[in-house]
């Protein structure tokens, strides 16, 4: 594997793996009410056009950290949504 697409698995790991501690954090809390729907939202659009720009450049490391990262933002506005009457 060559330098360049290891050091982007790396960022991709470290910057998808932040979200995990929020998804734990609302799904035991039962509460995401600190949660901005901009934010999320915002954000959310911001991976959506970085995972279709990868996929353009056909770039793994973009592709795969984006994917994942769209999914843990999907779960956390799940949880959002699921314990907002709470």
């Amino acid at each position: 594997m060559r330098l360049t697409s290891l050091l982007g698995f790396i960022a991709g790991a470290l910057t998808t793996v932040s979200f995990i501690p929020q998804v734990l954090h609302a799904w035991r809390s039962k509460r995401c009410d600190d949660l901005s729907w901009a934010m999320l939202l915002t954000f959310s659009a911001g991976v959506v056009l970085w995972l279709v720009y990868g996929i353009r450049l056909w770039a793994m490391p973009v592709i795969v950290a984006n994917a994942v990262t769209l999914v843990l933002l999907l779960i956390i506005m799940a949880l959002k949504t699921r314990y907002a009457s709470r």
